[in-house]
């Protein structure tokens, strides 16, 4: 029996995910999105198998419902469905990079017999929009869902049956410990890489040649700061409690990193960047912990043989390589494979030879 599957939004994560269920058996793919331009292109691209212009009745027909739209969006789309004549088993989800607030609403659907289980596939882009969705945007990476404690498990089964074919990596987690989670080592890094560029922009004005030679270890720590600030205006917003959270706490780091400064003590000093080293060192290579300035993140999709493909064309134009890796938490890093070089030099062959002889895209951070 076919399973009709609505996803509103159709932009690059719900394009994505509406590309990945057509994956599916006996799945129909329903998109709708509020720009006709956006639906057009859906129509064009074949994104869905079917395009509507009122999610309403389509909503009616479906076994699913996927919000592809941005956090204060679905919350807005939310109150709408309340009123709307929805299957009794309907499962609804969204992709939202916060879920408290979500959760939080859900609650209102809970009341009217709705399921709703959050989730957040941990993937992006550096491209936005229907055009840049994939089918294999979220392969290897984090897809957290963030169901009710008391959400049947048959119905967090049935989601995870369709989701899984995705190829993302399906964890269940508390919606608060998400939140937590990601304000620690996406949502708070973000303030931190942008506090970073508002303190140079200020230094420039006295210092004009700070800019210039703002390379290396400044591009890295602050590349984050480029990301879309609409997006993380809401994030900021949506998550702000963890986010004061965090930040008492960087104030209270940066008080003890002043105090050993105006101390001087040499030792001490020492031991708080070899502490750092030694955390840092330990985390897992695979959930994309560690990069270096010769980084090429490579857009692939997962199936037997790529890397050896990969590989193969570096090796044929003798371009040595250091280390390659498939990363996990991705928001930020635009590409499954992440390959590291000895220099430039070899990470620009690198692309060259790529874009020559496969149809991948690269990315350098």
């Amino acid at each position: 029996m076919t399973k009709n599957v609505l996803v509103i939004g159709l932009g690059l994560i719900g394009g994505s995910v509406a590309l990945a269920l057509q994956k599916a058996p006996q799945v129909k793919v329903i998109g709708y999105d509020a720009f006709i331009q956006t639906r057009a292109m859906a129509k064009t691209l074949q994104v869905v198998h079917e395009v509507v212009d009122h999610p309403e009745a389509a909503a009616e027909k479906a076994d699913f419902i996927i919000f592809g739209t941005p956090v204060n969006a679905t919350l807005d789309w939310m109150d709408k469905m309340q009123a709307w004549a929805l299957k009794k088993d309907v499962i609804v989800t969204d992709t939202g990079s916060t879920k408290s607030m979500i959760m939080a609403k859900a609650e209102e659907l809970r009341a009217k017999g709705i399921t709703f289980i959050g989730g957040h596939p941990m993937a992006g882009s550096h491209k936005s929009g229907i055009t840049a969705a994939k089918p294999h945007l979220f392969e290897n990476a984090y897809y957290m869902l963030t169901p009710h404690a008391e959400e049947l498990e048959v119905n967090i089964e049935k989601l995870e049956a369709l989701l899984k074919y995705t190829h993302g990596k399906l964890t269940r987690v508390d919606a608060q410990e998400h939140d937590h989670m990601t304000a620690v080592v996406s949502h708070f890094p973000h303030i931190v890489a942008a506090s970073l560029v508002h303190q140079l922009y200020q230094e420039n004005a006295q210092f004009p040649m700070t800019s210039s030679i703002a390379a290396g270890g400044f591009r890295d720590i602050t590349r984050i700061a480029s990301s879309n600030p609409l997006l993380w205006r809401d994030i900021t917003v949506q998550n702000r409690e963890e986010l004061i959270g965090q930040l008492e706490q960087w104030l209270k780091e940066m008080d003890a990193v002043k105090s050993l400064l105006q101390d001087g003590d040499i030792s001490l000093i020492e031991q708080y960047f070899a502490m750092a080293k030694e955390v840092r060192d330990e985390l897992p290579i695979s959930a994309g912990a560690f990069y270096t300035s010769f980084d090429l993140y490579v857009d692939v999709p997962d199936y037997p043989g790529v890397i050896s493909e990969i590989t193969g064309y570096l090796a044929e134009d003798n371009i040595s390589i250091t280390n390659i890796r498939i990363v996990e938490a991705r928001e930020d890093l635009f590409g499954i494979l992440v390959i590291s070089f000895q220099n430039a030099e070899d990470r620009e062959r690198a692309v060259k030879c790529i874009a020559r002889k496969a149809s991948f895209e690269t990315y350098i951070s």
